[in-house]
């Protein structure tokens, strides 16, 4: 994955309405963020009122994560018949419908619909945006897109503080939700009377698809597909569930959620020229090391210093997404825009899986800690660390796959592997 430099490269946009769509693509990815960052802030909220398990409440916020993937893999494939706009127009509905109906829905059925609309929103514009920047800024790809990325964390960190001021105010989850209504509008609005790129030229690489599906068999691409199930589990999974991992640590969930993110948003910021300084599977080693470091900590540390636990697990996943991708693209190159999304998607898609089963520990770990007569903050505290102590073996597989990886990379040409990335 090569860095570019905005001050080597022309940066100035092809379209005359660049700006304007980089600027509702920003908003629709903060609202995508805000998504996560409050769901996560409202789990134990659904929870109280509908008397549903912790199972249950990982088998509603895995709906999100689903329904991402399945519109990565439908964008992904049909994006340059379809193209940005209507992708985007798509993500808008889907993301108003969805929010308007976990709103006002009181079922657990009713909550798994309108969960998979918001997750399907989030991966259209996933799908929908990064083509479309990609094309805008063809002189200056690698540094628009890190500044669109910044606005996933820094839409968490949004979400987090938005989520943790207005519990604190008494504001129920209703409210919560309603509050991701506005920016939705605000890039609603922005969508009417934006013109975008014309996609007679997208079109004429259609045929590049079969190639595309056939390079989707490659080892390497498979190896990465199966790192990048691991790798974002890690990171969502564990930010998914903060309320029931540290309500009780002494350390704000909120709080600690929007300083991950924090972290992440500076650090993704300046990750090109990170990246292009050191390999990139030697970036994905050091933050196997760094995660599983950072997760361990939290299993042992209570009050304030869980916050720097937090911090060092923070630096850890900062670069595991985008890394991975890169390595997609420079490794992989003749997979295209469809190994981008379906990589992006195979992630999502692990943590929908993964969310119930990591509900389903909470309550075995909060029975088990009831057993030994712990109640209050010390169940809740122990049966954390509990899940905490079984989370932390995915990164700690991932020390060892990445090694083999970094190894074998560095032993291999390669122009052997796939043609040189433009």
């Amino acid at each position: 994955m090569q860095a570019q430099s905005s001050a080597n490269f022309d940066d100035s946009p092809l379209h005359p309405h660049a700006t304007r769509m980089f600027n509702l693509s920003c908003i629709a990815l903060i609202v995508t963020a805000m998504t996560f960052a409050i769901r996560a802030g409202i789990l134990n909220e659904l929870g109280e009122q509908y008397a549903f398990s912790n199972e249950q409440l990982g088998i509603i916020a895995g709906m999100a994560f689903f329904g991402f993937p399945v519109a990565m893999i439908f964008g992904g494939l049909l994006y340059n018949h379809v193209g940005a706009k209507k992708m985007i127009w798509l993500a808008f509905i889907c993301h108003f419908v969805g929010l308007v109906m976990t709103i006002f829905s009181s079922s657990f059925i009713g909550l798994l619909l309108s969960t998979f609309l918001v997750g399907f929103a989030n991966g259209a514009v996933e799908a929908g945006c990064n083509p479309l920047i990609s094309d805008l800024y063809r002189n200056n790809k690698t540094t628009m897109l890190n500044k669109f990325h910044v606005w996933f964390p820094g839409g968490i960190v949004i979400g987090a503080l938005v989520s943790y001021v207005m519990t604190n105010m008494g504001f129920t989850w209703e409210y919560q939700i309603a509050v991701m209504l506005l920016p939705t509008a605000v890039y609603g609005v922005m969508l009417i009377g934006c013109t975008f790129p014309d996609m007679a030229q997208a079109k004429d690489a259609l045929g590049s698809t079969v190639t595309n599906i056939k390079s989707l068999f490659s080892p390497i691409f498979i190896f990465l597909i199966i790192c990048m199930t691991i790798t974002a589990t890690t990171e969502l999974g564990t930010q998914q569930w903060i309320n029931s991992l540290l309500g009780a640590s002494g350390a704000h969930p909120m709080l600690v959620l929007a300083m991950i993110t924090g972290i992440m948003a500076v650090g993704r910021y300046f990750a090109g020229p990170l990246v292009h300084t050191f390999n990139p599977t030697g970036v994905l080693l050091v933050s196997a090391v760094l995660s599983t470091l950072g997760m361990f900590l939290m299993t042992q540390l209570s009050g304030g210093s869980v916050y720097a636990a937090a911090i060092v697990f923070a630096i850890g996943v900062t670069y595991f997404w985008p890394t991975i991708i890169g390595c997609v693209a420079e490794y992989q190159p003749q997979t295209g825009a469809l190994g981008m999304s379906l990589i992006g998607g195979a992630g999502m898609f692990a943590v929908s899986i993964w969310n119930p089963i990591i509900g389903g520990w909470i309550d075995d770990a909060q029975a088990e800690a009831a057993a030994q007569n712990l109640s209050g903050d010390a169940l809740t505290i122990a049966s954390g660390q509990a899940v905490l102590a079984n989370l932390v073996l995915l990164p700690a597989i991932l020390i060892v796959l990445f090694a083999g990886f970094y190894i074998y990379m560095k032993k291999t040409n390669k122009a052997q592997i796939a043609a040189p990335s433009s």
